[in-house]
């Protein structure tokens, strides 16, 4: 296999090129993110294979270390067209949108939560509450999530977690109602170390959510925890199987949107958004535009659209993930234009609001606006401030936002990267 710079395997990742590349260089890679104006740990994760989604920052890195284009699947040519071509034939670089690996001191979550989700005596010593007590305390733990509350939510998750295995040991595991629920914490919990970006004990509590999920028999926790696995299986670039398994698992629940419960339907429907997502980060764009217009007509019949809803879903977040997969693909001008109406509509969940802003403003980035961006996340803030201020790939994006600021034209993004703890 040559090591040449000039020569690369096909064989190897494309982070792997630029590591070699830059070794055979005898460049650091403070040295190569200096020239570059990105902070250090852009490299390490470009190194790393986590990517990027915008093919500039790839073709920018391969003109300084001298690799050929041809070495990570990107045509000479940078035309609109040619750019939608690169997407499809690699597909690490939109699959690596869905998450960055956060450097080190970014938060994770606490101790209490990581114990509730590995296997062991149930910890709670408190006698066991009534159903109804524990499903109104598991309705205001998901109505925390939608709001942002994640330090509320990480405080009393755990406990809640503990006093539904202690009810559900008590039943002997006969109480599928409780099945119900504790599957509902799990998937309450993913959802919550995912914005934390801690993919590891996301796959724990997604273990225990199916488990319970099963147990349940219900398809519409079903529908839920195949949403969460398919999130995690994204997030960690693997893009088909996420597919397939909400293809596979649609098709069992496929049909007679006139009959379906509300319950029933925001479940389907958010699991059809997750293929969304999925699909997008994979550069599928048929089966993304696919996945969509069946969320669409699955909206038609169901409105959940608060913070205390069981399970969010209606038309406006069916629009706000149209905007989100259109980012994902590279297409910011489409995006901006499909989140226009959006901006002007009153969105109830702050969860969804901070996520409109933040797909602007990297919509934004993406078209090398970084004024409107900083302005974009400062609203996302505005909507969301434990949102933007705790989830490492928000904050991986101002810091981002900044270093390309090389002759400092907007001089609030370093302001702003250094209120939330940023280095650039």
């Amino acid at each position: 296999m040559s090591r040449s710079v000039n020569g690369h395997s096909a064989a190897l990742s494309p982070g792997e090129v630029i590591r070699r590349a830059r070794v055979l260089s005898g460049r650091s890679q403070a040295d190569v993110a200096s020239e570059l104006g990105y902070h250090q740990s852009k490299i390490s994760r470009l190194e790393s294979g986590k990517g990027t989604q915008d093919m500039e920052v790839l073709r920018t890195v391969a003109a300084v270390l001298g690799i050929p284009l041809a070495s990570f699947g990107l045509a000479s040519s940078i035309s609109a067209e040619n750019r939608t071509d690169d997407m499809h034939r690699r597909d690490f670089l939109a699959a690596s949108v869905a998450t960055l690996a956060a450097p080190a001191g970014y938060p994770r979550a606490g101790i209490e939560l990581v114990q509730e989700l590995l296997p062991g005596p149930v910890r709670s010593e408190d006698p066991p509450q009534p159903p109804t007590v524990l499903a109104a305390r598991l309705s205001r733990a998901r109505g925390q999530f939608y709001s942002c509350r994640y330090a509320e939510l990480e405080a009393g998750l755990p406990r809640l977690i503990a006093d539904l295995r202690r009810a559900q040991q008590e039943s002997r595991g006969d109480d599928q109602a409780l099945s119900c629920m504790l599957a509902t914490a799990y998937q309450t919990a993913v959802s919550l170390l995912l914005k934390l970006g801690d993919q590891g004990n996301a796959w724990l509590a997604v273990g225990r959510a199916m488990a319970e999920a099963e147990r349940s028999s219900d398809p519409v926790v079903m529908a839920s925890s195949v949403r969460v696995q398919a999130h995690v299986l994204a997030r960690d670039r693997h893009t088909v199987p996420a597919i397939n398994l909400i293809r596979h698992t649609a098709d069992q629940l496929v049909g007679s949107y006139d009959r379906r419960s509300p319950q029933y339907l925001a479940a389907f429907g958010l699991m059809l958004l997750r293929g969304v997502t999925a699909a997008s980060a994979g550069g599928d764009r048929a089966t993304a535009a696919e996945f969509l217009v069946e969320a669409r007509d699955v909206a038609r019949y169901v409105d959940l659209d608060s913070p205390d809803s069981w399970a969010n879903f209606s038309s406006t977040n069916v629009a706000l993930h149209a905007v989100s997969s259109a980012v994902v693909l590279g297409d910011a001008g489409m995006a901006l234009e499909a989140a226009q109406p959006l901006m002007r509509r009153r969105i109830p969940v702050p969860e969804r609001r901070a996520a409109l802003w933040v797909d602007a403003a990297r919509a934004y980035s993406q078209q090398g606006k970084l004024a409107e961006g900083y302005r974009a996340l400062r609203i996302a803030e505005s909507c969301a401030s434990e949102d933007i201020r705790r989830r490492p790939s928000v904050l991986e994006l101002a810091a981002d936002m900044a270093a390309r600021d090389r002759r400092g034209t907007v001089p609030e993004l370093r302001r702003f990267c250094q209120e939330l703890g940023v280095q650039v």
